[in-house]
């Protein structure tokens, strides 16, 4: 293929896409390049459908390369990139929840599309031009897509709309609205902000909308000099093949003509509670389908074909159940949300615990906190540095009811972890005013739609538990869909079933001020403007529903941290000092905490301390220590501290860890000693007090000047009978040495 080079300004920056240039094996290549920003994207398409595949194999992988940034792996052992980081994860999350939709969801043959960052300048993001680019792969292949799709980042900048700003800019912005989609339907939403009304988020759609169509012209032009002629991979390979589809079509047409009037009979005759009911409903349909088939003459495999068609029909119906009659399969109304539960404090020993329940979806939600040395590490090619905040989302079989394997966390946890965690950001206290870090768990013990609202709502709960002083509570909702290409519905609380073609899971969560998250996903063709504006009106309703019922659990967080939670204590140093407290090789800081018992000393550049112990008893002995490492002496001060050296002149006081001052044997009594053994001993624990600090920094100080010292009649008699001291020291003079003979020079 010929190289090619195609340009357009989007979001105000220019953007080229080249295609001939490298992995001409794919289906479909091209090169995205903003800035110093370079992502290879690639669409690949297996040539024969995966035989038993019940579903579309789509694969969609964004690779993160350290060398992009110029970096090398952070890790002493393991410098080749491994696992995913988790942002890695979110941005193929981002990718493939934009184009999956597009997909005949018929089509069985694997489907990959890869983003490898080749180079990162650190200030145009990979995710929104890799977006751009997937849609462009995709485009340009003989895969069969329904696209092409731009994608767009609105941002608002002290009241002005900024695309696709940079890291810096997005820092200070209100909020970050990212779109996929077409200027008239939209297939992918996510956005973060900080308590920003829903009217502003509305205006944001529509700002967002009108700026897709330049990536999507040039992704036209692309696929008009070197785009591929799609294939029909669903069409059949001979007669035979014909005559099979054709036959299971039929049966599937005979069981959905019994089935589905019988389901929607059964629904609106006796509304479908619960999910424990809705599966003896389907198990109940399911019998008298295959009676049925068996009653037309039927074999066992087609009899199997038509079983087949339940679980797409019963979701077909719930929403034939919406649009006809208004009437949801479990008997609510379109905007009512199902029983809400909310407890806080529900465990013991943990420093905080929140319990949501909504329907038959419940999460149970514990928050630890731990010292500022806990925060996690972020080594990836965006994003460098500490994470204070982690919020960690689990999906255990048991809560759909299934008895599967246990494995590590996959792509679904780590979003349903990451949009609750964005969703309370905005309402965390900053590291000055609580330096915790805090690392929320929430378990879903149940699910039937939107667990990950639920989770945020237990974050909401175990968070004012623990004591974080978070500025208002948060809440989530789940919003659906029912459409058929002409009639929608929007629906408030969507329910598994609820979620199938034609249908959304738009999620919304916010405190009463305002949103700060959205993620929307939709099994539809996209959405109009029409029905976002429904959806943020609607939720804005549901969402204080929500939170009047969190607040009747907890109103505020609480007053005082768990007893069982550590006690972190900050003081601010000289910078010039740190080296003090650490000391040769960690020794100081390793023996404060050693003979303080606190759990951890942190110290940051600035000369921030923190020090978390387990009780305020150890905190304070250690916060003394640290103080008395490092601060300044001051004329006038007292002291009490052991004698640590005698001199012919004076004695040598501790007064602070690693800091001693000199009492000259004229300061040592209100009288004149002859000798400083008559009033001190080595290891004797006197008052002293401040009475110069020389040049040097030497620090000169007085007994007799300072209260608390006692002295005896017997002393001064002893004292006064002795010889006068020999002259030396500082106060006085040295006597001359005895000089022997002078040698002669040579």
């Amino acid at each position: 293929m010929e190289h090619q080079t195609f340009r357009a300004t989007i979001g105000g920056k220019e953007v080229t896409i080249e295609t001939g240039r490298y992995a001409q094996a794919a289906n479909g290549t091209c090169i995205v390049t903003c800035g110093e920003t370079v992502l290879l994207c690639t669409a690949v398409m297996s040539s024969s459908p995966r035989p038993g595949m019940g579903f579309f194999p789509l694969m969609v992988d964004y690779e993160e390369k350290m060398y992009a940034a110029g970096r090398i792996k952070g890790s002493r052992f393991i410098k080749r990139e491994g696992r995913p980081t988790d942002e890695a994860v979110l941005v193929s999350r981002f990718i493939d929840r934009a184009i999956r939709p597009l997909f005949d969801e018929r089509i069985k043959n694997d489907v990959q599309v890869m983003i490898t960052a080749l180079a990162f300048d650190g200030e145009n993001d990979p995710d929104i031009l890799g977006l751009i680019g997937a849609s462009c792969a995709l485009h340009m292949s003989d895969i069969p897509w329904n696209g092409p799709i731009g994608a767009i980042r609105v941002s608002q900048l002290d009241g002005d709309w900024v695309l696709n700003p940079t890291y810096e800019q997005r820092e200070k912005t209100a909020f970050d609205l990212d779109l996929a989609g077409t200027p008239e339907k939209v297939v992918m939403i996510e956005a973060r902000a900080k308590e920003v009304a829903e009217d502003l988020m509305q205006q944001a759609f529509e700002k967002g909308m009108t700026e897709l169509a330049p990536a999507i012209k040039l992704i036209e032009e692309v696929r008009a000099a070197v785009g591929k002629e799609k294939k029909d991979v669903l069409a059949p390979k001979n007669d035979e093949a014909k005559a099979a589809m054709d036959h299971k079509a039929q049966v599937e047409e005979q069981a959905k003509a019994f089935a589905g009037p019988a389901f929607e009979k059964r629904c609106l005759e006796n509304p479908i509670k619960s999910k424990k009911d809705l599966a003896a409903a389907k198990e109940e349909l399911k019998a008298q389908l295959v009676a049925h088939l068996e009653s037309q003459g039927l074999e066992a495999d087609d009899i199997a074909i038509g079983v087949d068609v339940l679980y797409h029909l019963t979701q077909d119906v719930a929403s034939k159940l919406i649009l006809d009659h208004g009437k949801r399969i479990d008997g609510r109304e379109l905007t009512e949300i199902r029983p809400l539960i909310s407890e806080a404090g529900v465990l013991p020993r943990v420093h905080g615990s929140g319990h949501f329940m909504r329907g038959a979806t419940e999460t149970l939600s514990v928050c630890t906190l731990g010292a500022p040395g806990d925060e996690q590490t972020l080594d990836g090619m965006e994003t460098v540095g500490q994470k204070r905040y982690l919020h960690h989302y689990n999906f255990p079989p048991f809560s759909v009811g299934e008895a599967k394997p246990l494995r590590s966390a996959g792509r679904r946890e780590i979003g349903h972890g990451a949009l609750a965690e964005k969703a309370l950001e905005p309402v965390l206290p900053a590291k000055e005013d609580f330096p915790y870090t805090i690392r929320v768990v929430s378990e879903t013990l149940s699910s039937n739609g939107s667990s990950s609202m639920a989770a945020t709502c237990a974050s909401t709960l175990t968070l004012m538990d623990a004591g974080v002083p978070i500025s208002a509570p948060v809440a989530g909702i789940a919003m659906g869909l029912a459409s058929d290409g002409e009639r929608w519905k929007v629906l408030t609380d969507l329910q598994d079933i609820e979620d199938g073609k034609g249908g959304m899971d738009f999620k919304i969560t916010g405190s009463r001020a305002g949103v700060t998250a959205i993620q929307m996903d939709t099994k539809t063709d996209g959405l109009t403007i029409e029905i976002i504006r429904q959806a943020l009106s609607q939720s804005h309703d549901a969402r204080m529903q929500v939170l009047d019922s969190i607040e009747s659990a907890i109103e505020a967080p609480r007053s005082e941290l768990s007893e069982n939670a550590p006690r972190i204590m900050t003081l601010e140093i000289n910078p010039d000092k740190i080296r003090d407290v650490i000391g040769p090789g960690g020794k100081m800081i390793n023996e404060i905490i050693e003979k303080t018992g606190v759990e951890s000393i942190d110290i940051e550049q600035t000369g921030l301390v923190y020090i978390t112990a387990p009780n305020k008893e150890t905190g304070n002995a250690a916060y003394e220590w640290v103080h008395n490492l490092t601060r300044e002496v001051q004329v006038g001060e007292t002291f009490e501290g052991p004698v640590e050296r005698v001199m012919d002149f004076g004695a040598f006081v501790n007064i602070l860890p690693g800091k001693d001052g000199m009492v000259h044997i004229s300061e040592l009594a209100p009288w004149r000693v002859g000798k400083v053994e008559d009033i001190v001993k080595m290891g004797d624990v006197v008052h002293v007090k401040v009475i110069e600090i020389d040049s040097m920094g030497r620090i000169n100080l007085s007994m007799k000047q300072a209260e608390g010292n006692e002295y005896t009649e017997e002393m001064k008699a002893k004292a006064q009978a002795a010889p006068p001291p020999r002259s030396g020291g500082p106060g006085g003079k040295r006597p001359p040495r005895p000089r022997g003979p002078r040698k002669p020079r040579p």
